[in-house]
């Protein structure tokens, strides 16, 4: 690991550790210690980014309680062969459809979400493929660590359509893929998990 993306890390896990603090700690002079300790982070997320402290706090999630990864999921759903995938609005790069989970929602019902709100598509998730720790796979660190879903969707109806969150929606070959959001997904995953999706088994890709 290069030593910015180090920094970013270790930066991370010390507001992880700040946010985790001031939830447990009744102490005063302990509480103020933490906060501390998130203002050194942030400060020092800030001179490796090149960011104003105020644009890292704006990208951080406010969080209370104990700090523990974000959620997120994807789908992979396949027609003659061939992968849907979106063109992201945020940065005209493409992507399989999915987001965030929220609340109320399980992990399946929030891909079927997902899809029919970037892709007008309707889908049944039927297996669950992989699950990633993008942090321990991303070419950088991101400021939140995430673990992502995959899981196998069957179209069940609907009509290709953009969204707000989506400039485009298409069909690829599977060695015709476009220019990829590398921030949200790359190209070995997206292979990884057509290969389970193709293979019958109840194997599942983890880490």
């Amino acid at each position: 690991m290069e030593t910015a993306q180090q920094i970013k890390l270790w930066a991370r896990q010390i507001k992880d550790i700040a946010q985790t603090g001031l939830a447990y700690g009744t102490d005063v002079f302990d509480r103020e210690r933490y906060h501390q300790m998130n203002e050194i982070a942030t400060q020092m997320l800030s001179f490796i980014s090149g960011k104003k402290m105020e644009e890292i706090r704006k990208l951080l999630p406010i969080e209370t309680g104990y700090s523990t990864p974000k959620i997120a999921v994807r789908g992979v759903v396949l027609k003659k062969g061939k992968l849907l995938m979106v063109k992201e609005a945020a940065d005209g790069l493409w992507c399989l459809p999915g987001g965030w989970c929220d609340t109320g929602l399980s992990p399946s019902q929030n891909i079927i979400k997902e899809i029919e709100e970037e892709t007008g598509l309707r889908t049944e998730a039927t297996r669950l493929l992989c699950l990633f720790d993008q942090t321990k796979h991303r070419s950088s660190v991101t400021l939140q660590h995430i673990y992502t879903i995959y899981f196998q969707c069957e179209l069940i109806g609907g009509e290709l359509r953009n969204s707000i969150e989506t400039e485009d929606v298409a069909f690829f070959n599977e060695n015709e893929l476009p220019s990829l959001s590398s921030e949200r997904i790359m190209t070995w995953q997206i292979k990884k998990a057509l290969y389970v999706a193709r293979k019958d088994s109840s194997n599942i890709y983890f880490d």
